[in-house]
């Protein structure tokens, strides 16, 4: 284990470059929201490097200068905007006086290793921010979502009550039309149904295309691979376009031929595409399971007597069912939250919840889409869950260590 670097107080000058920059950050968002973004970056910079100057100049007790700073910062906020802004001032308060001493103390220099130059410190770190910068802004939206999706009221924006915490600002209304809306129930039920079944075709086919496209002596493999997870890389309204023609006249073909009823055609073409959509999925998953597959297994089931279906579902199925559920996983996300497709090849009886949320945004401007969208994070965040164990369980399978 390599020797840590001793920590040393470091010059203001450096104090001054790294607070500044984290108060010029932060003042081109305060500055931008009150009408003048270089106004604030030019206000934060200085205010963060005065405090900067006088809790090490002056003051020179850290703990009393981390508090006066959480303090002030908190009752600025609760000034500006009450209770909801005094949370963030103080939690912005709280890191500045923070970073003022772990700067000018060097503590950033604890844990790293003491051969390390200047320039790759600061790469060390600024990896890490850019990292921490792109997280933000993508849950920030989530963020935005969630609390709308309790408003007492039909907006889609914060109001007045909200922002002051008042319980009379937050409802559970619009859950509760979606459970009891006739319209948001057909379109969930519809999902339900359309899902799994495409989901269930995706794992069949695109495992057995997965394990064939696996063996090295198939000719054009390569090829053929490029052609099977086509549908990921080609846009989708192109693709929705040319399903469009194709599956018409395979669901002409099942009324007039088959004589089969005009939703159940509908159900059946749509759930056809979405499992199209879904194989790429899976076969990138499962392909890429099989490569620490040991394929002398196979052959020692074979030279035991067993034939290749039970070889398969003994042998080889248990080994590679990580990369199977976890194709499924992606699959039924997939079909769960597609809507372009839905919109060329089914028609109303077939409409999904992402549809009728296309719809409340398009013509009836539903603030029940912001309840329906915490759901869909909802679950989203538990097949992520899943998806997580399922590729540490496939990592000691293997005999790796889960990083």
């Amino acid at each position: 284990m390599a020797a840590l670097t001793p920590i040393s107080r470091k010059p203001f000058w450096l104090v001054a470059l790294i607070t500044g920059g984290f108060g010029a950050f932060f003042g081109l968002f305060l500055g931008t929201a009150n009408g003048s973004g270089p106004m604030g970056v030019v206000i934060g910079a200085v205010l963060m490097i005065a405090l900067a100057f006088i809790y090490i100049s002056v003051l020179g007790n850290e703990r009393l200068g981390r508090g006066i700073t959480f303090a002030a910062a908190g009752i600025a906020g609760f000034a500006a905007g009450g209770i909801p802004l005094a949370i963030v001032g103080a939690i912005l308060g709280a890191v500045a006086g923070w970073l003022i001493y772990w700067v000018y103390e060097g503590r950033y220099r604890s844990y790293i290793a003491p051969y390390l130059t200047w320039y790759q410190v600061l790469w060390y770190y600024g990896f890490r921010m850019i990292c921490a910068a792109i997280f933000i802004f993508l849950i920030t939206p989530i963020l935005v979502v969630l609390p709308l999706s309790f408003n007492a009221e039909n907006f889609f924006t914060f109001t007045p009550e909200m922002l002051r915490f008042d319980p009379e600002g937050y409802s559970l209304k619009h859950y509760r039309d979606f459970f009891n809306n006739n319209e948001w129930q057909r379109s969930f039920k519809n999902s339900l149904i359309i899902a799994p079944i495409a989901t269930i075709i995706s794992v069949s086919l695109g495992t057995l295309a997965a394990i064939g496209l696996s063996q090295s002596h198939v000719p054009g493999r390569r090829a053929i691979m490029a052609v099977m997870i086509s549908p990921m890389i080609v846009p989708l309204i192109i693709s929705a376009t040319g399903m469009f023609f194709f599956y018409s006249q395979i669901g002409n073909w099942m009324e007039g031929t088959l004589g089969l009823n005009k939703d159940l055609v509908g159900y059946i073409k749509v759930i056809l595409a979405h499992a199209v959509l879904g194989i790429p999925f899976v076969i990138i998953t499962v392909t890429a399971t099989l490569v620490g597959f040991d394929r002398s297994l196979t052959r020692a089931a074979a030279n035991m007597g067993a034939d290749p279906v039970t070889t398969f579902f003994r042998v080889q199925m248990p080994l590679i069912l990580p990369g199977v559920i976890s194709g499924g996983l992606f699959a039924f996300i997939t079909s769960f939250d597609e809507v372009v497709v839905v919109l060329f090849v089914g028609s109303a009886s077939q409409k999904t919840l992402p549809w009728q949320m296309f719809i409340g945004l398009r013509e009836q401007i539903s603030p029940t889409i912001l309840a329906v969208a915490t759901i869909l994070v909802a679950i989203s965040i538990a097949l992520l869950a899943t998806l997580e164990m399922l590729r540490r369980r496939s990592e000691r399978l293997r005999g790796m260590s889960p990083g």
